[in-house]
């Protein structure tokens, strides 16, 4: 029962992946969901809940831009309709799954950890707008690079 709560309580201290964050104005923007620029989609990208929170995902973006996520964090990026690739991996794990951006759209997929034989992995995959709304309104934007 003391180990139990012992590591309950591991859990919950400030050991947890620490990755960069977006200042608070670009949070906030963020969270208010607005419309793309002109002839542009926008992909919201987000991990929730605590399974794996000591470990940061790597999420890259094909085309470039990568990021690594925490429990409760999401990143934001605009650009060009079209499919996008968005891969994961946690140490030598991969993942990965391709969304659809359509013009003045907003898209939101959910990256998570899944258990794996010997090593955690990592899965990518569209969520409806309500409920990737929601775990963007609960998680802190992360810097992009």
């Amino acid at each position: 029962m003391i180990r139990k709560a012992l590591i309950a309580v591991a859990l919950l201290l400030p050991g947890c992946a620490q990755v960069p964050m977006a200042d608070l104005q670009a949070d906030q923007m963020a969270k208010a969901f607005p419309p793309p620029e002109p002839g542009k989609g926008a992909l919201y990208v987000y991990r929730t809940g605590l399974m794996g929170i000591a470990r940061p995902i790597d999420v890259q973006i094909v085309g470039g831009r990568t990021a690594q996520l925490a429990s409760n964090t999401f990143l934001r990026l605009e650009g060009p309709p079209g499919p996008i690739e968005v891969d994961c991996k946690v140490g030598d794990k991969t993942g990965g799954g391709q969304v659809e951006i359509a013009e003045g759209r907003s898209r939101y997929v959910e990256v998570s950890m899944k258990i794996g034989a010997l090593m955690p992995g990592c899965e990518v995959a569209e969520v409806p707008p309500e409920q990737g709304q929601s775990a963007v309104r609960g998680s802190k934007r992360v810097a992009v690079q």
